[in-house]
């Protein structure tokens, strides 16, 4: 077994020099950021006072899933000679929000479109989806499911 760390850190921007005195006297604006990476400026959700021009932890969560997936599915596609020439996917997260402010993601619904080369076997590319979700890193830390619903087609 081998152990990996991941160390990013997250700063605050959204000080408008009075603290969080109030819910509206603060901006949910913060810094992502990890050594020898551009950073990443993310907010909250804009339902929740953010900044709909920054990415929210929502949205980075969906976007995790989806390319942990992608990148599980071209490698088992390297390896059982499926050639993908083209890959693109729309996920979609749905969270609910209780009445107490707290909430979770109920389920993500990966939309992957895959186009293969001639003579690569549609079946086995759309079968590698199912080996590519059972090997996701993060797909299988959620307690919530993960689905796809995949399309192939070849050129």
């Amino acid at each position: 077994m081998k152990m990996h760390s991941y160390i990013v850190e997250l700063e605050w921007t959204g000080n408008a020099g009075r603290g969080t005195r109030t819910l509206s006297s603060y901006g949910r604006e913060h810094r992502i950021s990890s050594r020898g990476k551009p950073p990443i400026d993310g907010s909250s959700d804009p339902s929740f006072r953010g900044d709909p021009k920054r990415w929210n932890p929502e949205e980075l969560l969906v976007a995790s899933l989806a390319a942990c997936h992608k990148l599980w599915y071209l490698g088992l596609c390297a390896q059982a000679g499926v050639i993908v020439e083209s890959y693109t996917d729309r996920p979609e997260g749905v969270m609910i929000e209780e009445a107490s402010g707290a909430g979770q993601f109920e389920s993500v619904t990966l939309r992957p479109h895959v186009i293969i080369s001639q003579g690569s076997s549609a079946d086995l590319a759309r079968a590698l989806h199912e080996n590519a979700h059972e090997m996701c890193f993060i797909a299988r830390s959620v307690n919530f499911p993960v689905r796809a619903a995949p399309t192939i087609a070849t050129v």
